[in-house]
């Protein structure tokens, strides 16, 4: 049976790589393969950069009603049938992802897309008199040129969208990189800007074989006609990224892993907090940069607590159609993170809930207690369903443990006491605290960003 090919697309039109190269796109749980994607070699990359740089010349100067138009537009056709089955369909065969997150990614497209119609409203120059007697500044907002995105499988449609829509409302072109697990899911929002009437060449999309990205990274990043990179990804590759633009002095804007912690003070409402604490654990196996990966619980109301969770771990399982949680996205970070829970075992963990063990890339949860701030599986990010418990004897030791941590991206605070919030909440590091609720979150803002990866 014939599966479906994911073309490049380069300056408005689909084709295959230069060289014919493709790679296979398998399910996570079955391995079956579900799709083909082409395999960019250098001068397919060369072609979408140029394709970009000429678009960029004329979208710069289109009017901010086009752009608006355009992304309003997008929204009004990604809640249509066809591409909501399409989207679904693309999802559960690439990454396994369950009917929540498709559902969770169309609802989530819609707001980021009219957020960006509405920044037009904000994209505007400025004037003021100068410090010069009888002279007068005008400030001119211009865009860089040609933007090297990278977005990430985990929620393909949104953080595609994302990863594009600032650079393009801006009058950028791009050149978007999918991941290799995901081409056909975010392939999707080249057919959606192109029936929205996004101009050919300001939207270029490759795709690269496991293998060959990092090169191909490394040569987009030199080519002079690249002004800017955004990437969502690992830290791991966030610093090579890093590296290569440094290289040029290019700007890049990073949102990487997270290592999420939850403080939970001695009036936190408990059973809430559990709740909370284990549906941010495990959606999507622990596969979200805003996973909670860490809970530091006051040592008055651990046991409380600890009983919780275990009750709530244990009730949910992992594997194939149907399950409450998929399988991990690849078999090898299934075996980083068992591999991190035998570490933390041998180091002097106790696990409540899980076994240790894998069945291909399915992970069932894990609750892990007893853990110290040497171990791996406190400091790095597992990515996967597994949650540590430390427990503090004093507020200041939780805010210690909260801020020990290269990660910080989300983190969240129980308590019902308001100046604790305020004053507990402003001390620990990270993008933003939510007060009695989950570490998965992200506001509706003007800037429509909100930590997803």
């Amino acid at each position: 049976m014939s599966v479906p090919f994911t073309q490049l697309y380069i300056g408005g039109k689909y084709r295959a790589a230069s060289d014919n190269g493709a790679y296979e796109v398998r399910n996570p749980y079955s391995q079956q393969v579900v799709g083909t994607a082409s395999a960019a070699t250098s001068q397919d990359c060369k072609d979408a950069i140029e394709a970009a740089h000429r678009a960029y010349t004329t979208w710069e100067n289109s009017p901010l009603q086009q752009r608006r138009d355009i992304f309003l537009k997008a929204a009004e056709l990604i809640q249509e049938d066809r591409y909501k089955q399409q989207f679904s369909k693309a999802i559960q065969d690439e990454t396994a992802a369950g009917d929540f997150l498709s559902g969770f990614n169309l609802v989530v497209a819609v707001e980021f897309l009219r957020l960006y119609a509405a920044q037009t409203l904000e994209y505007k120059s400025k004037s003021f008199t100068s410090a010069n007697p009888g002279g007068h500044v005008i400030e001119v907002r211009k865009a860089k040129g040609v933007v090297f995105a990278i977005a990430p499988w985990n929620a393909p449609l949104v953080l595609t969208i994302r990863a594009i829509g600032t650079p393009i409302l801006c009058g950028n072109a791009v050149v978007l990189k999918c991941s290799e697990v995901s081409p056909r899911s975010q392939a999707i929002v080249l057919e959606l800007f192109k029936e929205a009437g996004l101009p050919d060449g300001v939207l270029n999309f490759i795709s690269t074989s496991r293998s060959d990205a990092p090169t191909r990274v490394a040569e987009i990043i030199a080519n002079p006609l690249v002004r800017a990179i955004n990437f969502t990804g690992s830290d791991v590759v966030g610093r090579v990224i890093a590296g290569e633009a440094a290289k040029y002095l290019k700007p890049c804007v990073f949102e990487l892993g997270g290592k999420s912690p939850v403080v939970v003070l001695e009036d936190a409402d408990v059973e809430r907090a559990a709740r909370a604490i284990t549906s941010s654990a495990l959606l999507h196996s622990g596969q979200i940069c805003m996973s909670t990966e860490r809970v530091i619980v006051a040592r008055k109301v651990a046991p409380a607590l600890t009983n919780a969770l275990t009750q709530l771990f244990s009730k949910v399982r992992a594997g194939g159609p149907g399950s409450d949680l998929s399988a991990l996205f690849r078999e090898d970070s299934a075996v980083k993170v068992t591999d991190m829970i035998k570490d933390a075992k041998e180091k002097g963990a106790k696990i409540l809930v899980g076994d240790g063990t894998r069945q291909g890339a399915v992970v069932q949860p894990h609750l892990v207690a007893n853990v110290k701030t040497d171990m791996w599986i406190w400091n790095r990010e597992t990515f996967g369903p597994v949650t540590t418990i430390i427990e503090f004897d004093t507020v200041e030791e939780a805010i210690e443990l909260a801020n020990t941590s290269d990660y910080s991206l989300t983190s969240a605070l129980w308590t019902q006491n308001v100046n604790a919030a305020i004053d507990v909440g402003g001390r620990i590091r990270a993008s933003y605290v939510n007060i009695n609720g989950p570490t998965i979150h992200f506001e509706g803002a003007a800037d429509g960003i909100g930590g997803l990866g």
